[in-house]
């Protein structure tokens, strides 16, 4: 397979800028651990085979086991995720699947995210799983390949 076009925020230097401001504004408020496992289980979720491979690589960098990340997509299943970590996961996929409820964030899963996170934090939570499900459909779309031409790209 070979991409579409070039992404997006390649074509449109100031929309990369916007998606690196963004990041920036939030990357201090989340541990690094929590932040790439909300980014894998979206791409995920998302089919963003680049995404999926990047925050994958990034996870087993800072330290997190294998076993951890081989279980991101079967988190429910899995004792390798705090409490704090399940709440953010199931908002992710929430958040990541808008149109298969009518409910997408039921006052269940808000309670159990505020029972972890201060306000803080959950907004930053929300501007990640945003922006995370941003760069998964830019990819999507113009089916962005993993490897060689993406890291050539950025």
């Amino acid at each position: 397979m070979q991409a579409r076009m070039t992404n997006p925020v390649f074509v449109l230097p100031e929309a990369m800028q916007a998606m690196y401001a963004l990041n920036k504004s939030i990357e201090d408020k989340l541990p690094l651990r929590l932040h790439k496992l909300v980014h894998l289980r979206a791409s995920q979720i998302n089919g963003c085979s680049v995404c999926v491979d990047m925050h994958a690589k990034e996870l087993q960098h800072a330290g997190v086991p294998l076993e951890h990340i081989f279980a991101v997509a079967a988190w429910r299943e899995t004792p390798y995720f705090t409490d704090a970590e399940r709440a953010a996961l199931e908002l992710t996929e929430n958040l990541t699947r808008l149109a298969d409820r009518s409910d997408p964030v039921p006052d269940a899963v808000w309670q159990k995210v505020a029972a972890h996170y201060s306000q803080p934090e959950i907004a930053a939570l929300l501007v990640d799983i945003a922006q995370i499900n941003s760069w998964n459909r830019f990819n999507v779309a113009v089916r962005q390949m993993v490897g060689e031409k993406w890291e050539k790209a950025a």
